[in-house]
C-alpha cells in the first residue's frame, strides 16, 4: 500500500516550509514502493512526515503492516536512533560523517540519509522496492532541502507537527 501524500497544513506556513512538504508529497508520490516518510532534527523530533495525522491505535486497528506500528513519531525515533548508532559507529572507526544508511529486512527497507546539521530524512520502503531509485530520489531531496532547513525552519516544521497531532 502507497504511503499517504503529506498533508500542507498549508495556512500561515511560510513558503520554505511549503515548498518541504512539496517535496516529500513529491518523493511519496513518485516513488514505487515507499511505504513512509519522515524528516528528524538532530535531537530526534519530527519535522516531516508522509502520514502526519497517523495516530497509535489507528496504525493499530489497520493491523501495523504499512509502516512502523505505531505513529509517524515511531519512525523519527528509529530513524533518530539508527543515525545515532551509525554516527558513532563512524567516529569509533574513523569513518569520516555517515551519508547514508540502509537496512534490508525480509519484509521492507529502512533507508536513513543526513540532511544538515544532523537532521535526517527516513524512508521505509517495501521489501520489493528498488533500493537504488529511491537512494537516488532520497538524495534528489537533500540535495534540494538541504539548504533551507535553517534553524528558524526546522521550528517552524516542528511547531506545525505538534499542532497537526
Amino acid at each position: 500500500m502507497k504511503a499517504q501524500a503529506p498533508t500542507a497544513h498549508g495556512q500561515g506556513l511560510s513558503s520554505q516550509a511549503r515548498n518541504l512538504h512539496w517535496l516529500l508529497t513529491n518523493l511519496v508520490d513518485e516513488v514505487p514502493g515507499i511505504r513512509s516518510v519522515a524528516v528528524v532534527s538532530s535531537d530526534g523530533l519530527l519535522l516531516l512526515s508522509s502520514d502526519p495525522d497517523r495516530a497509535d491505535e489507528t496504525a493499530a486497528k489497520a493491523g501495523g503492516t504499512d509502516g512502523p506500528r505505531g505513529s509517524s513519531a515511531d519512525l523519527a525515533t528509529i530513524i533518530s536512533g539508527l543515525g545515532s548508532l551509525t554516527n558513532g559507529a563512524a567516529k569509533l572507526m574513523d569513518g569520516g560523517g555517515v551519508k547514508q544508511t540502509m537496512v534490508a529486512m525480509e519484509e521492507g527497507s529502512l533507508f536513513v540519509m543526513s540532511i544538515s546539521d544532523g537532521s535526517l530524512l527516513g524512508v521505509h520502503a517495501a521489501p520489493d522496492c528498488d533500493m537504488s531509485v529511491i537512494a537516488y530520489h532520497m538524495a534528489l531531496f537533500v540535495g534540494r532541502a538541504g539548504h533551507v532547513l535553517t534553524p528558524e525552519l526546522r521550528t517552524e516544521l516542528r511547531k506545525s507537527m505538534e499542532s497537526a497531532q
